[in-house]
């Protein structure tokens, strides 16, 4: 372990430069094509086995250690989102209305960092490793899925992932056995109604009216239809039906999000959306169209590996304190590789203790402090390597 504090000391500024790099030159989700060559030809020239475009643009390393012994995935996300950037950061992005604001280009140096390192430590890796270098988290159907049928977690024992935590203290750990993250769904609304003069409403069947009892109605789904002890959020988050000053709209559209930690829960109001509107739209005499798309899976870790990461935490440098989380609505399609592996998925604070504010993930001035990318980097390499020794043991005695 110290060996590999050690490396991760030494090449920390080499770590700062890639995230700062690929912070500069964001791309957007499933259009990350120079991105994943750049990832690519960094494991190439370490000596790795590099697989590209898995799944579409995602990216395989492997290293093979020189003693046996299981398989550890470690992964990390490398898109961007589509927002105008209004940092003032020398190395901010120069790529019109596209930002990393999530911090997966701290996720991507984070891992790339630990590549270089623990391939310097391969006579001592009783096991195998695999980089795992994930596009379009940010964009459902996300790159997950796609990455998983292509065959990135074949021969994988377990997995571990972190994320970047801009308003959680930096040397903060984050864990959670069980649910951490929602299922993200997106519903669609339309409704048809009967458009006119604004001199004459009696004549019209007026959608923006209908509308506003519509986003009413569906709050009561939640308050007044889900046990008060579960967790359920349906937000309304655009409203759209622009006209002229005096004209009654005769269409207008609605679109939201559901977020749920329970399936029994997300099928409930997925067909309860569609109930108070068409309720909604009866009284009015309107007619609708209604869509729900299933985003990610609820992201849930399993006991015994986010213990065992939680554990070993503490002994990390630059780690102050190991902390329960609670879960979030935010969702994450790292769930996908839960269902189908063992392992956690853990947050990695990274708010400065000199700031004054700590913009938000999905902000236009969001920032990390990159001091976590070594406490991120030496937590994940940590797990990997104790992973390792402790399977490898249990290996070796079941072969005996």
């Amino acid at each position: 372990m110290d060996q590999l504090f050690k490396g991760l000391d030494d090449i920390y500024n080499e770590i700062v430069d890639i995230r700062r790099y690929l912070h500069q030159h964001p791309e957007l989700s499933f259009e990350e094509v120079n991105t994943a060559n750049y990832i690519a030809a960094y494991h190439e020239k370490l000596g790795h086995k590099v697989r590209k475009n898995v799944g579409g643009n995602g990216v395989l390393a492997y290293l093979e250690g020189d003693k046996p012994g299981p398989t550890v995935a470690v992964r990390a996300d490398f898109d961007a989102l589509p927002i105008h950037e209004q940092t003032d950061v020398p190395f901010k992005s120069v790529n019109e209305g596209v930002m990393h604001a999530c911090g997966h280009d701290g996720h991507t140096a984070t891992l790339l960092g630990l590549a270089k390192v623990l391939n310097g430590m391969k006579s001592e890796i009783e096991g195998t490793v695999v980089f795992l270098h994930q596009h379009a988290e940010e964009l459902p159907p996300g790159g997950a899925i796609a990455m998983i049928e292509d065959g990135c977690l074949n021969g994988v024992d377990v997995i571990f992932g972190t994320h970047l935590q801009a308003q959680m203290p930096l040397g903060e750990i984050g864990y959670r056995s069980g649910p951490l993250q929602a299922a993200p769904d997106r519903f669609d609304i339309t409704i048809q109604g009967k458009g006119g003069h604004g001199a004459a409403p009696h004549e019209t069947k007026d959608s923006i009216v209908i509308g506003g009892q519509l986003i009413g109605n569906l709050q009561q789904i939640v308050s007044r239809k889900v046990d008060p002890l579960e967790s359920a959020v349906v937000s309304v988050c655009a409203f759209e039906a622009k006209n002229p000053y005096n004209v009654i709209a005769d269409t207008a559209t609605l679109t939201g999000t559901v977020r749920t930690f329970k399936e029994e829960i997300r099928n409930f109001i997925e067909k309860e959306i569609e109930r108070v509107v068409k309720g909604t739209c009866i009284v009015s005499d309107a007619t609708y169209d209604y869509t729900y798309t299933r985003g990610y899976p609820t992201t849930v870790n399993h006991k015994e590996e986010t213990e065992f990461v939680a554990k070993l935490a503490h002994c990390v440098p630059g780690v102050e304190s190991v902390n329960e989380t609670p879960p979030i609505m935010g969702g994450e399609d790292f769930s996908y590789y839960l269902e189908k592996v063992k392992g956690t998925f853990f947050f990695t604070g990274a708010k400065s203790p000199d700031w004054k504010q700590a913009y938000p993930h999905h902000h236009p001035k969001f920032d990390i402090d990159e001091r976590s990318l070594l406490i991120a980097a030496k937590t994940l390499g940590v797990a990997t390597l104790q992973y390792m020794k402790n399977n490898a043991k249990t290996l070796s005695s079941q072969q005996v």
